[in-house]
């Protein structure tokens, strides 16, 4: 059964700039000498059409064209894989530190919200997570760092959960480990297709968004002193998630489309 779901309606991109209250009561001040509170500038923004939002990063050293040749590739690997015709997983890595993230968090008013550290420094395990596509189904492998060699062994493991036969393509990016002459020959014989991001689009990657849930689950406002306590976390984080595959194909949305009126707004060469 094919749990790919559609991305969630993206909201029309505004090329206008976002101003802060403070820059915009300076900006009436100095261009036409009005001076005006920053609540009475707040409720003139409102009635306006303007809303308070976090502004998105545009890389503008992406290339349009090779985004937009990328998006017609990948249409017709998602309607192979939605006949059943094509296995398709998208691979990324992370670097996990074993100290704590400091993210928000409901606190007891009034109080400093602390968290326990055991200040293991700069340690950290580095995570290979694949979405398959196909199954809504998350598989998050440790290993001591990213490389050609551990990719290979990845891309060995992989194979092992599908027929000899049965065509599958990975999606990763440009890393230098992924492009090496090794891996693209290992692969080759194991009968995978690469399929490679256009540089600088991790908007196309959505293992991104796995790497933002797992920190939400596993390391805000938690510190692991040895990596082994940090990879049995996240091996019970992948276990649970992977028992609702609806809910890793919404939240693991697949951009399968170019914003024509986003793209516009790039000036790479």
């Amino acid at each position: 059964m094919d749990y790919a779901c559609c991305p969630p309606q993206e909201r029309e991109e505004q090329s206008q700039p976002r101003w802060t209250i403070r820059r915009f009561v300076a900006y009436l001040n100095e261009k036409y000498n009005v001076k005006c509170c920053r609540e009475t500038c707040r409720k003139a923004l409102k009635k306006l059409g303007f809303s308070w939002k976090k502004a998105r990063k545009l890389l503008n050293k992406a290339n349009k064209e090779a985004r937009i040749n990328f998006s017609k590739k990948l249409e017709n690997l998602l309607k192979r894989a939605s006949k059943g015709k094509q296995q398709i997983i998208y691979i990324d890595e992370a670097h996990i530190h074993l100290d704590t993230d400091e993210g928000y968090g409901w606190s007891v008013k009034g109080k400093r919200f602390w968290v326990s550290s055991s200040s293991p420094g700069l340690q950290k395990v580095s995570f290979y997570g694949a979405y398959f596509y196909n199954q809504g189904k998350v598989g998050i492998y440790p290993y001591d760092k990213g490389n050609s060699i551990n990719t290979i062994s990845l891309l060995k493991t992989i194979r092992k959960r599908y027929r000899n036969e049965e065509p599958i393509t990975i999606i990763w990016d440009g890393a230098s480990y992924h492009r090496s002459h090794v891996v693209m020959d290992a692969a080759k014989k194991l009968n995978i297709t690469i399929q490679r991001l256009p540089a600088y689009s991790p908007d196309f990657m959505p293992v991104e968004h796995l790497w933002q849930w797992l920190r939400e689950d596993v390391t805000y406002h938690a510190c692991y002193d040895k990596k082994s306590k940090l990879i049995a976390q996240v091996k019970q984080f992948e276990q649970r998630i992977n028992l609702n595959p609806h809910q890793i194909a919404d939240r693991l949305w697949t951009k399968t489309s170019i914003d024509y009126s986003a793209e516009k707004l790039r000036f790479s060469k």
